[in-house]
């Protein structure tokens, strides 16, 4: 499990293509002082398993659904992705319960400048993620725990302050930039029990009267 609150930017120094995905290499520092062979690693939100362990960086294979539901698919050598370890029992929960289980891409439209170092950042999600996405809500955006603060059709706004701004990859994206989303865990749950609700038989005199009362 990890909370959205980035450790650090690595930087891809290698992809290698496989008969089936590829094997990343991410260059680092911090998140390796305790990293074991076979530990989860979030690289920009997707939870990935770190092997061939090296003193500044450690590479990760990913599955061609890896591939396929994120944007890892598109990183090459130079690129910047955020790093997250899994939270320790003994951690602060500082940002919301985040998988590293995404679960689309969004389009990254716009990072408008609001004055104080604050930044007005505009995202268009799939349409199946609406049921999902609140108002005042959580959303993993490349990891990054985020509180949705406008919601207008397809298109989900929030605030990033200074520190985020500058220790994360959101300043170096370009309008039409993939970006991964993860919703809340919580809400994925609400809506599904939600479902099963709506979709039981209404109760009627008709059916009282079919059961005996």
């Amino acid at each position: 499990m990890f909370t959205g609150i980035i450790e650090e930017l690595g930087t891809v120094a290698s992809v290698d293509a496989r008969a089936a995905g590829s094997r990343l290499r991410v260059a680092c520092h911090t998140v390796m002082e305790d990293m074991r062979e076979g530990a989860s690693i979030a690289v920009n939100g997707v939870c990935l398993t770190a092997v061939d362990l090296r003193s500044d960086s450690f590479a990760a294979d990913l599955a061609p659904e890896t591939l396929r539901r994120s944007n890892l698919g598109v990183l090459r050598p130079g690129s910047r992705v955020n790093l997250e370890r899994p939270l320790s029992p003994s951690g602060r929960l500082s940002g919301h319960i985040v998988q590293g289980h995404v679960d689309g891409t969004g389009e990254f439209l716009s990072l408008d400048a609001l004055g104080g170092e604050n930044w007005w950042l505009r995202i268009r999600v799939p349409g199946e993620l609406d049921a999902f996405l609140v108002f005042k809500g959580s959303i993993a955006i490349d990891g990054i725990s985020l509180t949705i603060a406008a919601l207008e059709a397809d298109v989900l706004s929030v605030t990033i302050i200074p520190h985020t701004y500058r220790n994360t990859t959101l300043a170096g994206y370009g309008p039409g930039a993939k970006v991964n989303l993860e919703c809340d865990i919580l809400a994925k749950h609400v809506e599904k029990l939600l479902r099963k609700i709506e979709t039981k038989t209404a109760l009627t005199v008709e059916s009282l009267r079919e059961n005996g009362y």
